[in-house]
């Protein structure tokens, strides 16, 4: 009896290494994998090798295409030898619903069943597409499109007393909100909006395309509203501080003029609204699908396909995870706690050493604090 289990030991073992053996005869292929992920508990998307203690994302997509036979466990501990890029370095705690990441892999049966099956059920890969040698994600990336969920209590005025739970959010103040931040709209320096760059640092300017907040919904007896953002890039902590701003406004703790003032050489306090929200949602790559979508060996990179998977995942992992994690943890409420700590008048006093530096200084209170779209 132990001869036979031991015989199919050995059988069962001979079996994964002639897998394995032909696995490795199989020719690596570019391709993109579509991910979508919930990213609480997670220290971000990118991995930190040889930081253990800090699990990001792609810990557990590396390991998954190790263990599932894609690559050799010498690409996963040197992620260079396979080519690996993500599209967007997602921060700690944030969710994606269309991540793309490009590599090389080998391309062996029911790739993407083998590769799910060595993930847990919070990060799911939705589709795979093969692409051209030199494909970078993160460079062939024109712009990318981010949500940020919110409970509506955010935008109440500081001295109205609300109960969370009860408070809607009114048509004008929806108004007030969309036209905020429609501001961001263009071309304008967000020095102000990350850290560790300088206002004549030329990375700091930024390209956004569109920034608008949606119809109110209300789940588990509270309301909350989803902005989309679509710009060329981001910048570390750059939507959530673009999102932070608008709220110590709507709020009453800072003046609309704040906003042309932090596109300015000097420092203004930028409040950062919590990560809990935030959400990749899809990244372009409109000409990369020009040039290659229709070459008759390529795909263009959209994935109408995977669109009914990409609700169906956000219904299920990232959406209650944020609603959850909101009542139990508060996340929002005790943010907006900190906002008065936050010192919003303080002005360049340099910039008002003569008269016309001080009318300017003024002009500016009186606008909208809406920059000129055009730019």
């Amino acid at each position: 009896e132990e001869n036979g289990h031991q015989n199919k030991r050995l059988k069962s073992d001979a079996d994964e290494e002639d897998a394995e053996d032909q696995n490795k005869k199989l020719p690596k292929r570019k391709i993109v994998l579509l991910m979508a992920y919930s990213g609480k508990g997670y220290h971000g998307m990118q991995r930190n090798v040889g930081s253990s203690q800090f699990k990001t994302i792609e810990d557990d997509l590396v390991s998954a295409l190790v263990q599932s036979g894609c690559i050799p466990e010498n690409h996963g501990e040197d992620m260079k030898k396979m080519s690996f890029q993500r599209c967007a370095r997602t921060d700690k705690g944030v969710s994606a619903a269309g991540q793309i990441v490009s590599l090389k892999v080998r391309l062996i049966d029911d790739i993407l069943e083998k590769i799910n099956n060595h993930l847990p059920s919070h990060i799911r890969i939705l589709g795979l597409k093969r692409v051209t040698g030199g494909f970078n994600s993160k460079n062939k990336c024109d712009a990318r499109t981010y949500s940020y969920m919110l409970p509506t209590f955010a935008f109440a005025h500081k001295d109205h007393d609300v109960q969370e739970e009860l408070y809607r959010l009114d048509r004008e103040t929806l108004e007030r909100v969309n036209k905020l931040l429609a501001c961001y709209k263009g071309t304008h320096n967000f020095h102000n909006f990350t850290s560790q760059k300088g206002p004549r640092d030329p990375s700091a300017k930024r390209y956004i395309m569109e920034m608008y907040c949606g119809e109110p919904f209300v789940r588990e007896n509270m309301e909350f509203a989803v902005i989309q953002v679509k710009g060329q890039s981001f910048m570390m902590h750059q939507i959530r501080k673009m999102i932070g701003l608008v709220i110590a406004i709507v709020k009453g703790y800072a003046a609309e003029s704040i906003m042309e003032r932090s596109w300015g050489e000097e420092k203004v306090d930028v409040p950062k609204a919590p990560g809990l929200g935030l959400v990749l949602e899809k990244v372009h790559f409109e000409k990369y699908n020009r040039r290659f979508g229709n070459d008759g060996l390529h795909e263009p990179l959209e994935w109408t396909e995977a669109e009914e998977k990409i609700a169906v995942f956000k219904e299920q992992y990232i959406y209650p995870t944020i609603i959850n994690t909101e009542r139990e943890e508060k996340s929002m409420s005790n943010w907006l706690n900190t906002l008065p700590i936050h010192d919003f008048n303080s002005s360049a006093v340099e910039m008002q050493t003569n008269n016309k530096n001080s009318k300017k200084s003024s002009d500016l209170e009186g606008s909208d604090g809406c920059g000129d779209d055009s730019d």
